[in-house]
C-alpha cells in the first residue's frame, strides 16, 4: 500500500510540473497576423464578371498562407474581416441558387483554414437562410459582439474567440458596423440589434482581459477608419465607421483591423491611455493582404510588444495551383450558370454617361422598376463607374456588370413634394453650381487648399460616392445647375404629361438601400425617422433587383435600350462643355 501511495504521489507531482511546464509562457515570441477584409467573392483565380483571369484573389493567399505555414507553423494567424458573402456570381449561385451544396464561402475558408472571422454588412444582406447556414457550416467561429439578439440580449454570433500560437495567448474580438438598419430591410436581420462600437468594447474587453487574460488583444472590426463619413461625427450614436474611435477611446487593444470602407491605410496611433495601438485596413477584393508581424518579450506577467504592418499587393504574388485545381469543379459549375442566355440588346448599353446627366442605362433600370411594380415613378442610382452591355446576346453574367448587389425593390408613397425634395438632395451630392460655361458641372472632392483631390492615375475624385446619385423616370423635369443645392430641380408634368401635383401622394419604385435611408436621401434629405420610412413602405418585392431585370429581359427578348428624355440638365451648353470636360477629368485622365 505505501508503495502504490508513492508511486500515486509521485505521478501527481509529474503531472503537476507537466501542466505548469505546459503553461509557462516564453521569454520571447513571434507571431505573424494575416488578414483579409472585404473580398466580396473574390475566391476564384478568374473573374467571373468579367469573364478573364483573375491576378489575385484568395488563390494569393492560399500560396503565401501554404508556404507560411510549412515554415512556421505555431507562428501564423489568418482572420477575415467581413463581407466575404456577396460580390461575385459565385456568391449568388451559391447563396440562392444551388442551397443545398455547402456555401463555396465556407468551402474556401475552411480549405485555407482562417482561424476566425468578422461579420460585414454585406453578410447580413445575404439574409437569414443564407448567413445562418454558413455560420453552421465555418470551422472557425465567425465574430459580432455587437449584433445581439433581441431574444436574449446575448451576441447572435460569437464574440470573441481565443487563439494559442507559440505558448501566446490571444484574444480576437468582433464588431460589426452598426449601420446595417439605415441600409437593409428588416427581415434580413430580423431578431437582432446592432450596438454601438464603443459601449460594446467597453463591455468586452474588461471581461474578455478578467477572465481570459489574454498576451495580445485584437479587434477584428468590419468598420472603417472615417468616423465623419455622411455627416457623422466622434459623438454619433452607432457611427458607421468607429474604428478608430474604439482605437483611441477603449485601452487594451494591442491590433485593430478595420474593413468596411475599402481604403487602403497602416497606422499606429496612442490611445487616450497612451498605449501604442497598430491599425492595419487590408482594403477590398483580396487585391491586398495585411500582413502584421509581432514580437514578444516578456517582463514578469506581462509582454513587451514590437508590432510591425504592411499590405501585401496580391497581383505580385505566386497563386497556388493546388488551390486553384482543388476549386475548379466550383468555377466551372458557375460559369455554365452565368453563361445562360437571357436576351439580345440590338445596341451597347454604356453606362458613363449615368454619372452625368440622363443616360439610356439609367433608364434601362428605371423602365424595369416601372413595369416591375406599376409604380407611378422610378428612383435609381448610377450602378457603376463603368459598367457595359455590349450588343449582341446577352447571358446572366451581363446582369452582374449591370447590378452587382443584392438590392431588393420597393414601392413607397411619396408626396409630390417629398419627390421633389429627394432629388434636390440627390444633386446636390451630384452637381456643383457652376457660375459659368467653365466651371465644372460635377461635384469634386478639393483639399484644405481648393485643389482638386485625384486618385492614383490622375483621375479627379468625386465629392461624393457615385451611388447615392439618384434620378427618376415617370416625371418630366429639368435640374438647373447654375442655381445653388435646394433651389435646382423644377418638375414639369408625370411622363405622360399629365399635371403633377405638389399635394398628391405617389407610389415610388426604389431599391432597399435607399428605401432604407442609405445614402441619406430619406433621413437627410427627407428628414424621416426610420419608423416613417417603415410606415412608408407600400410593398416589399420578394426578389432582389437582378432578378427582376432578368426576367424583364427574357420576356423582351430584344432590346434597343433608349434614353426616356424625361429630364434634362440645364443650361444646355453648360451641360454639354461640362460633361466633356468630366468625362476627360474621370475617365481619359493618365
Amino acid at each position: 500500500m505505501k508503495i502504490k501511495v508513492c508511486s500515486l504521489l509521485t505521478v501527481f507531482i509529474l503531472a503537476c510540473g507537466l501542466l505548469v511546464s505546459c503553461h509557462s509562457k516564453p521569454e520571447k515570441a513571434r507571431l505573424t497576423i494575416y488578414c483579409t477584409t472585404d473580398v466580396h467573392g473574390t475566391v476564384f483565380d478568374y473573374d467571373l464578371k468579367r469573364d478573364r483571369p483573375n491576378k489575385s484573389s484568395l488563390a494569393n493567399v492560399a500560396a503565401i498562407i501554404k508556404s507560411e505555414r510549412n515554415n512556421r507553423p505555431d507562428e501564423v494567424i489568418l482572420l477575415d474581416n467581413g463581407d466575404i458573402l456577396q460580390g461575385q456570381p459565385s456568391n449568388y449561385y451559391y447563396n440562392v441558387i444551388d442551397t443545398a451544396e455547402t456555401n463555396i464561402t465556407a468551402q474556401v475558408m475552411n480549405y485555407l483554414h482562417y482561424d476566425a472571422g468578422s461579420v460585414g454588412n454585406h453578410d447580413i444582406e445575404a439574409g437569414h437562410p443564407v448567413y445562418d447556414k454558413l455560420k453552421r457550416e465555418l470551422d472557425h467561429p465567425w465574430l459580432s459582439a455587437n449584433a445581439v439578439n433581441t431574444a436574449t440580449g446575448e451576441p447572435y454570433f460569437q464574440p470573441y474567440t481565443i487563439i494559442r500560437r507559440n505558448g501566446i495567448k490571444i484574444a480576437v474580438l468582433g464588431l460589426t458596423t452598426p449601420g446595417i438598419p439605415k441600409w437593409l430591410p428588416k427581415h434580413l436581420w430580423e431578431g437582432m440589434e446592432f450596438r454601438d462600437m464603443i459601449e460594446t468594447a467597453r463591455l468586452w474587453v474588461p471581461r474578455i482581459q478578467a477572465e481570459e487574460h489574454p498576451d495580445l488583444l485584437i479587434g477584428l472590426f468590419h468598420a472603417g477608419f472615417d468616423y465623419e463619413y455622411g455627416g457623422e461625427n466622434a459623438t454619433t450614436p452607432r457611427n458607421e465607421n468607429a474604428s478608430m474611435l474604439v482605437a483611441q477611446q477603449v485601452d487594451g487593444f494591442d491590433l485593430i483591423i478595420m474593413g468596411h470602407d475599402h481604403q487602403g491605410k497602416v497606422e499606429e496611433i496612442t490611445n487616450d491611455a497612451g498605449h501604442k495601438v497598430m491599425v492595419i485596413d487590408p482594403r477590398s477584393h483580396a487585391t491586398f493582404l495585411g500582413k502584421v508581424d509581432i514580437n514578444l518579450t516578456r517582463h514578469g506577467k506581462r509582454y513587451d510588444k514590437t508590432i510591425h504592418a504592411q499590405l501585401i499587393k496580391l497581383a505580385n504574388t505566386l497563386q497556388d495551383s493546388a488551390y486553384i485545381r482543388h476549386f475548379t469543379p466550383a468555377l466551372e459549375k458557375v460559369k455554365s450558370y452565368i453563361d445562360t442566355p437571357i436576351g439580345t440588346f440590338s445596341e451597347a448599353l454604356p453606362g458613363r454617361d449615368g454619372i452625368f446627366g440622363p443616360s439610356a442605362f439609367t433608364d434601362f433600370i428605371h423602365n424595369v422598376q416601372l413595369a416591375t411594380t406599376g409604380a407611378d415613378v422610378s428612383f435609381s442610382t448610377i450602378l457603376q463607374m463603368d459598367a457595359r452591355i455590349e450588343r449582341g446576346e446577352v447571358t446572366i453574367r451581363d446582369m452582374f456588370n449591370l447590378y452587382s448587389y443584392e438590392n431588393g425593390l420597393y414601392v413607397m408613397n411619396f408626396t409630390g413634394k417629398e419627390i421633389d425634395k429627394y432629388l434636390e438632395y440627390a444633386y446636390g451630392l451630384q452637381y456643383n453650381t457652376m457660375r459659368s460655361a467653365n466651371d465644372h458641372l460635377l461635384n469634386f472632392k478639393t483639399d484644405t487648399k481648393g485643389n482638386p483631390v485625384k486618385n492614383s492615375r490622375g483621375a479627379y475624385t468625386l465629392a461624393h460616392p457615385f451611388f447615392n446619385f439618384s434620378c427618376a423616370a415617370g416625371i418630366r423635369y429639368t435640374v438647373d445647375v447654375s442655381k445653388k443645392t435646394g433651389e435646382r430641380v423644377k418638375i414639369l408634368s408625370l411622363s405622360d404629361e399629365t399635371p403633377f401635383d405638389p399635394n398628391k401622394t405617389y407610389k415610388v419604385a426604389i431599391n432597399s438601400y435607399r428605401g432604407n435611408g442609405g445614402g441619406g436621401h430619406l433621413s437627410q434629405g427627407l428628414g424621416w425617422s426610420k419608423e416613417e420610412m417603415e410606415k412608408r413602405i407600400v410593398e416589399i418585392k420578394p426578389r432582389d433587383v437582378r432578378y427582376y431585370i432578368t426576367e424583364y429581359i427574357r420576356e423582351k427578348k430584344t432590346l434597343t435600350p433608349q434614353c426616356r428624355n424625361d429630364w434634362k440638365v440645364t443650361p444646355g451648353k453648360w451641360f454639354k462643355q461640362g460633361k466633356e470636360k468630366g468625362y476627360k477629368l474621370i475617365y481619359e485622365a493618365h
